[in-house]
């Protein structure tokens, strides 16, 4: 008897749509905005490029501790010790050794990458809250270090004399492309790695790191290289802040109050996503802005917003516009789409 040879299945032809309408639109929007903030010293007064560098520093921290919490699964309290290094090494570079200080910005980058590999080692071992106090410890024990290094002028602190050689429009123009810079680096940077193979992996950590392991995620290793690319960029906004300031202390440098920020911005605007970080910048922005006057009273406020927002509404404002519509301005979803329908 011969054979009969089965039937080839038919395998219905797909589409992976990596992309949506209001995806494209929002990344119009994100190039124009990039180049109207390259262009700030031609459009807008010192005042206002102040203002957005500060807005730039609050997006950027803040997405740093969003990879961290809401992919990595690590709730860091201190990535002030980050920022304050890098600022640190910026005005050390620049007044110290006459290094040019826009050039500096980018050398001051390896004092966290070199920091944030032994801090981890030593905190990894550490989990849930234990883990966040740990990143607290290490933020203050710089502060106290930097208190105490004559190298740093202990805790008189450091100003940044030497950008006098630069008249208003230069310093202006560095300012403005340092900003869109570390947005492109920050944001970009993170939404290219959510698109890549290790943003599934990170999707996977976020949901279940468990299950993740099981399914060949290296857990321990990406949660490293996460925290490592997350000291470097709250090290670049803490380079770009501080120049900005031309002075630093070892108080405002390890400033806790950082944190905070990034906490807040994060969980109303939306944790596990881009979005959530732009939208949560921008009302935190707006109200350091409009009630900054009434001194630490409007604190309170942001924290019970923080509190009802963590309580009712776990996904923040994003997440509940994106429950409405499903329009989301940086998709990282993969679909499957029927090319015939």
């Amino acid at each position: 008897m011969s054979a009969i040879p089965y039937a080839a299945a038919e395998v219905p032809e797909v589409l992976v749509q990596r992309q949506t309408p209001s995806g494209r639109i929002a990344m119009t929007l994100a190039v124009l905005a990039l180049i109207g903030l390259a262009a700030m010293p031609w459009w807008a007064s010192t005042g206002t490029i102040r203002s957005m560098l500060e807005l730039c520093c609050y997006i950027a921290v803040a997405q740093m501790w969003n990879l961290l919490a809401g992919y990595a699964g690590l709730v860091s309290v201190g990535q002030q010790a980050f920022m304050g290094a890098s600022g640190y090494a910026l005005f050390v570079l620049a007044q110290t050794y006459g290094i040019d200080p826009f050039a500096a910005v980018f050398l001051s980058l390896l004092v966290p990458a070199v920091l944030a590999v032994p801090i981890y080692l030593l905190l990894h071992r550490l989990d849930g809250p234990y883990f966040s106090i740990g990143t607290w410890v290490v933020a203050e024990v710089f502060r106290l270090t930097a208190s105490n290094l004559p190298l740093v002028n202990s805790g008189a602190g450091m100003s940044l004399r030497v950008m006098k050689d630069y008249s208003a429009f230069e310093r202006n123009v560095a300012m403005s492309l340092l900003c869109a810079g570390m947005l492109l680096l920050t944001l970009g940077g993170s939404y290219w790695l959510l698109r890549s193979r290790f943003g599934l992996a990170l999707i996977a950590i976020r949901d279940n790191p468990v299950a993740a392991a099981s399914q060949g995620v290296n857990v321990a290793k990406l949660r490293f290289l996460i925290y490592v690319a997350a000291a470097v960029g709250c090290g670049l906004a803490g380079a770009i802040y501080f120049m900005a300031q031309l002075r630093i202390t070892p108080g405002s440098a390890f400033d806790p109050m950082w944190a905070n920020i990034a906490i807040f911005i994060v969980m109303v605007g939306g944790i596990g996503s881009i979005e959530g970080v732009l939208i949560g910048s921008l009302i935190f922005f707006i109200a350091d802005r409009w009630f900054g006057e009434y001194g630490a009273t409007y604190f309170v406020v942001l924290g019970l917003m923080t509190l009802l927002v963590a309580l009712y509404a776990r996904s923040g404002i994003w997440g509940l516009i994106s429950k409405r519509w499903d329009a989301p301005w940086f998709p990282i979803q993969r679909k499957l789409v029927d090319p015939y329908r």
